[in-house]
């Protein structure tokens, strides 16, 4: 079910359509999701939250919310969750959620200007640091470390975008060198990418018992850190054009199909 904007709130409105969420780092990833858009079916709208603003696109198929949710799997998190339980109180949950934006691609798996999807939705750094290496958080007794996105819509967004898929994991710092290439792809040696959010946008999805996904374009090698190197504006672009493959796709998807 669709929603409108009244006073600030998000409220039902008549049209029974796909309910998407988009969550990105920063508004520049964001307007490249919205770039896929142009010219919406009807003006986009803006949606208040506690600490954010959603950018909503209507579609004939689907109502699109853009969140621009905060660098940083905890910002993210929070601001995903704020956006879930506001359509939650409203009677409106979404159908999906998706953690969308650029990031470092393991070579060569993963090149500059690529896309991935992720099967795998990993955090890399959460754990504790031991005179024998890393403990992740679950040898420790607590949470997790993964969420899978469902099967089938992983399916039908590598279909879509022709991206292979594999694990994205989450970093809260950013990696600098070989030495911490290396060592995150021997313990993930299914990784394609790295970036900042995706685990803690499926932690607030999880919360909600919504599907959730992860889609990166690559700007810049994992690796040792050469801004000269990084192509920004190149791996935009492919989030545009990704999403335009993928609105249709996503908009159909039916997570029944996983069962």
């Amino acid at each position: 079910m669709g929603l409108q904007a009244e006073e600030g709130l998000l409220t039902p409105s008549s049209a029974s359509r796909a309910r998407i969420l988009v969550a990105t780092a920063v508004p520049a990833e964001r307007d490249a999701v919205a770039r896929a858009f142009s010219p919406p079916d009807s003006p986009d709208e803006r949606v208040g939250l506690p600490g954010a603003e959603l950018t909503r696109t209507a579609r004939a198929a689907g109502v699109w919310d853009l969140l621009a949710a905060g660098v940083g799997p905890a910002r993210a998190a929070a601001s995903t969750a704020a956006a879930l339980t506001a359509a939650r109180l409203a009677g409106t949950p979404y159908d999906l959620v998706v953690s969308a934006g650029i990031g470092g691609g393991f070579l060569p798996d993963a090149p500059v200007g690529s896309l991935v999807v992720a099967d795998r939705i990993g955090v890399a750094d959460l754990g504790a640091q031991t005179a024998d290496g890393f403990l992740p958080v679950t040898e420790l007794g607590f949470g997790t470390i993964h969420h899978d996105p469902p099967r089938s819509l992983v399916r039908v967004a590598c279909r879509a975008t022709g991206a292979p898929a594999g694990t994205v994991l989450t970093v809260s710092t950013v990696t600098g060198t070989a030495a911490r290439a290396a060592e995150l792809r021997t313990r993930h040696p299914r990784a394609l990418a790295e970036g900042m959010e995706g685990f803690g946008v499926a932690e607030a999805a999880d919360a909600h018992g919504t599907a959730v996904l992860e889609i990166r374009a690559v700007s810049n090698p994992v690796g040792p850190r050469d801004r000269a190197a990084w192509r920004i504006g190149d791996a935009l672009a492919a989030l545009t054009e990704a999403f335009g493959k993928l609105a249709p796709a996503l908009e159909s998807w039916n997570r029944h199909d996983d069962q």
